[in-house]
């Protein structure tokens, strides 16, 4: 696949998810606050993935799993993330290239190991997350390919990549990129306790660089300071140029200018994991953006994605999302 062909590039945390059931009782137990996201070093890693239930072994990441979603839209995708030359990376690498996507960030040959989530799911669907972060926090301005991402329609960043100076410095640097090629820029907030870290930095961000916004309602409240959603998600579009932002099971709402469309969630029959949902709704709305399709078309696709990844265990689509949408 040629650079040029690339529709959606997604650049984030590279993680290898492990998925197992769990109970009140086990979160208890091993003092795991319930539908959290904590960071672990790699001996709880260890600890914690001894004690677990027979699991799912899948390659995650926010931004993986929204190139993921793209890629099984139909749409051209490619990744830029950070990984070992260890087992999980070379599990990472395989899963992403074997849906079509282009991913040639080189591993690294020393240093921490490949990154991994071990997401417990209880049996109301609600996912408590332990992550030991690894090798990808070590992504750096050098890593970022420039022609890849001055080729790519839209350049999508992940949030939760924030945080270290080094990746922080990737996303200028990436965002500056596009920017100078005529290209759009996406960011997902991805966790309102990272928005209220670097609010600050957040905004600088969307105000000089992001064209499409993405985040849930807690984190649009986190980044305007405010409970008053139709305030802080006509803002988010004044910023960012579009805004779409998720509301759980009551759906999404997507603005730009004068532009606005509400979309219902997709009705499933059994929710057995949210692992992903925000991921893939990115998705679906990025692979219609990517295409051209009218704003409430692209809601529709993200949650059309969202329903199916909520449906199994895993961040990762199960069925065709080209055929789902054709269907």
């Amino acid at each position: 696949m040629a650079n040029r062909d690339i529709e959606v590039l997604g650049i984030g945390n590279a993680i290898v998810d492990i998925i197992a059931p769990a109970d009140d009782a086990f979160l208890i137990t091993h003092g795991l606050e319930k539908g959290g996201m904590a960071l672990i070093d790699e001996a709880r890693a260890d600890a914690l993935y001894d004690a677990m239930a027979a699991s799912i072994e899948a390659s995650g990441g926010s931004a993986g799993n929204t190139i993921a979603g793209v890629a099984s839209l139909g749409g051209r995708a490619a990744y830029i993330g950070k990984i070992r030359d260890d087992t999980f990376g070379g599990i990472f690498r395989h899963d992403l290239r074997s849906l079509g996507v282009v991913f040639d960030t080189p591993s690294a040959p020393d240093g921490p190991s490949t990154a991994r989530c071990l997401v417990l799911v209880t049996p109301d669907a609600e996912r408590t997350m332990n992550t030991f972060l690894g090798a990808c926090v070590n992504l750096t301005p050098a890593d970022i390919d420039e022609a890849l991402v001055a080729s790519a329609a839209i350049t999508y960043l992940e949030g939760y990549l924030f945080d270290p100076p080094q990746a922080k410095e990737a996303f200028r640097k990436a965002s500056q990129i596009a920017r100078d090629a005529g290209r759009k820029v996406a960011l997902s907030l991805s966790d309102s306790f990272c928005v209220h870290r670097h609010r600050d930095d957040l905004l600088a961000l969307v105000r000089d660089h992001v064209d499409i916004l993405f985040a849930n309602q807690d984190e649009i409240f986190a980044l305007y300071e405010t409970s008053d959603f139709d305030a802080a998600a006509a803002q988010a579009a004044r910023d960012a140029g579009l805004a779409a932002i998720t509301r759980s099971a009551a759906g999404s709402v997507l603005l730009s200018g004068d532009d606005k469309a509400v979309v219902p969630a997709a009705p499933v029959s059994r929710v057995v994991d949210t692992t992903g949902a925000g991921d893939l709704y990115a998705a679906g709305v990025l692979f219609g953006l990517s295409r051209g399709l009218p704003l409430a078309e692209c809601g529709r696709l993200g949650s059309i994605a969202a329903g199916e990844i909520i449906s199994h265990y895993g961040a990762r689509p199960e069925a065709s999302l080209a055929t789902l949408i054709a269907a």
